[in-house]
């Protein structure tokens, strides 16, 4: 009945019919009890999650697929008369995965079942790029952030301890509190919006002086938007105590020399609902919310592979109709996914991204990233513990005579370690060598003398003090760093790394069909998990054009983009 519905088939029809039986209950042990009435089976939640994220879905509409599609209903197993389920099983089940340390299953099942058809390997050529997510909250400036923290926590309080909370404040809290910060008229002034700040930090910290007073109990410490409050508290205001007279004056941080200072925008705060959320700014792009990093494979095309190489696959194959041999080239996909604070810099991931790769088994030979994932350390480190070539344009010589392309930069001296000296352009040798630790790295710095370098010829050439300082890395660091910024000017080099380009497709596919923009969920945890389940079902999304021997879609153009106005003039 399902293929007399799709006679062409689906996504949903072939996941089955080529893939079989992707997850196994077995493995959602750590998240679901071993007691009580049996639930619905996690495999097929999670089926059902990835078809959600093919198409964009909500929980509603998804669960309603699940209700009156046929073909989902065979993807799924499920028979013609089941009813489904409700909506709220699928939050319940994220919440579940989240909990029970499951939020890769989705991505690492799949990758395992592909590896078995032949499909991913190990060894090949990759490459990783980043995105920005926005995250499931309002952006909220500091007199907003500042009292709807505190309208929050009121609300949690009235909740959880109302008689207790009508002991500590009056009814004149109510209107000031009793709504929605954003559906107030705030006031223009910028004297009154200091003020009003003012208020609220006063208020906020009546309150938590009640709730961590002895008498007041010791749980609602803590609640979720109590501590949201102590936190945020402690970034935007500072209170000064008069020991004397036990007065207190309360002020709102400044960055300024007579402030108090702002936290770093990597620990500061800017919402309460959501305290993993974090305000980046990349180039001029600045985003509150998270970041995401994909890797995916970028290798020659592979040979055919039939549903009889594999026995599960043979067994759910003979199920459908009799197929020729596939078309199509073996698509690339996504290996490995890695969700951060929108802070994190990209630097930072390099290693965690291939030692997440190692545990996989799906390490590369050569991974392409662009420049804000390596460094000479990550090279060199790369090579030895992995044995991945690092292919990115490392960053150039940050001297003022590389930046303006004029002069000697590091690039004209030569460096002896074995002697522990350097000679200049003009066949100077230098007159110190000393180390040191620079941003909690070893370096080396090396001088030359005031008497060779001031009656120098040249010298407007090299440096504009009286004698010429040059920092570098240690050996091994300095000839890797010098050996690949000479590779990548070389056109072989040029041509490898032009197969990083692709990845831009990836970002832009991720985002537009499964709607990962903007952040479905609140909390780094089970954003992570969107992120997981939504490079699954791209990857499901890829595989389909793969067996079906139909090309991606390619990105549409406007007919006012495909003008020629080299006919008009």
């Amino acid at each position: 009945m399902a293929r007399a519905a799709s006679r062409k088939g689906n996504l949903a029809t072939r996941i089955r019919d080529e893939l079989g039986q992707v997850y196994d209950d077995g493995r959602f042990t750590a998240a679901f009890g071993v007691r009580g009435k049996p639930g619905i089976s996690p495999a097929q939640l999670m089926i059902a999650s990835v078809l959600q994220f093919s198409e964009n879905l909500t929980d509603r509409q998804a669960a309603e697929a699940v209700r009156d599609r046929i073909t989902w209903k065979y993807a799924l197993g499920l028979e013609l008369e089941d009813p489904g389920f409700d909506p709220s099983v699928f939050s319940e089940f994220r919440t579940r995965l989240v909990d029970g340390d499951l939020t890769n299953l989705a991505l690492d099942a799949l990758l395992e079942r592909l590896a078995k058809l032949g499909l991913v390997k190990s060894r090949g050529r990759q490459r990783t790029d980043s995105t920005h997510v926005i995250g499931a909250i309002r952006s909220l400036n500091r007199l907003e952030l500042a009292g709807e923290t505190l309208r929050a926590a009121l609300e949690a309080l009235a909740v959880a301890a109302p008689d207790w909370l009508t002991g500590v404040i009056d009814s004149g809290w109510q209107d000031v509190y009793g709504a929605r910060i954003d559906n107030m008229h705030l006031p223009e002034s910028a004297t009154k919006r200091e003020q009003l700040m003012v208020e609220y930090g006063k208020d906020g910290y009546h309150l938590l002086d009640q709730i961590y007073a002895p008498g007041a109990p010791g749980w609602l410490r803590e609640l979720p938007a109590v501590q949201a409050l102590r936190r945020i508290w402690i970034q935007q205001y500072y209170r000064d105590v008069d020991g004397a007279t036990g007065r207190q004056e309360v002020r709102r941080r400044e960055n300024t020399p007579e402030g108090d200072g702002l936290p770093p925008g990597r620990d500061r705060l800017i919402s309460p609902y959501d305290l993993d959320t974090r305000y980046s700014i990349k180039r001029d792009h600045g985003w509150s919310g998270y970041k995401v990093h994909f890797t995916e494979t970028c290798d020659t095309p592979a040979p055919d592979t039939e549903p009889g190489d594999d026995p599960v696959a043979g067994q759910a194959h003979k199920r459908g109709p009799k197929r020729g041999p596939k078309r199509g080239e073996v698509p690339n996909l996504i290996t490995n996914v890695v969700t951060t604070t929108a802070t994190v810099p990209d630097v930072a991931m390099t290693a965690p991204i291939h030692q997440q790769l190692a545990d996989k088994g799906l390490l590369p030979d050569e991974h392409l990233v662009d420049s804000g994932y390596p460094s000479a350390e990550l090279v060199v480190q790369a090579t030895r513990l992995h044995g991945i070539t690092l292919v990115s344009p490392l960053l150039l010589d940050h001297s003022a005579q590389a930046r303006a392309g004029a002069g000697y930069d590091k690039s004209a001296f030569r460096f002896d370690f074995d002697a522990r000296q350097a000679t200049c352009p003009q066949q100077v040798p230098s007159s110190s060598w000393s180390t040191c630790t620079q941003r909690g790295a070893e370096a080396i710095v090396v001088s030359w003398a005031k008497t060779d370098c001031g009656p120098c010829p040249v010298r407007e050439l090299c440096t504009r003090d009286k004698r010429r300082h040059i920092t570098i890395r240690s050996r091994e660091l300095h000839e890797a760093l010098a050996a690949a910024r000479t590779e990548q000017t070389t056109d072989q080099w040029k041509a490898r790394y032009a197969a990083r380009a692709g990845v831009e497709g990836t970002m832009r596919q991720t985002t537009h069909v499964t709607g990962i923009r903007q952040a479905r969920y609140r909390g780094l945890p089970k954003t992570a998990l969107e992120h997981t389940i939504a490079a699954t079902a791209i990857n499901m999304i890829r595989l389909d054009a793969y067996w079906t021997g139909h090309p991606l879609d390619r990105t549409r153009s406007s007919h006012l983009a495909r003008l020629d106005f080299t006919t008009a003039a």
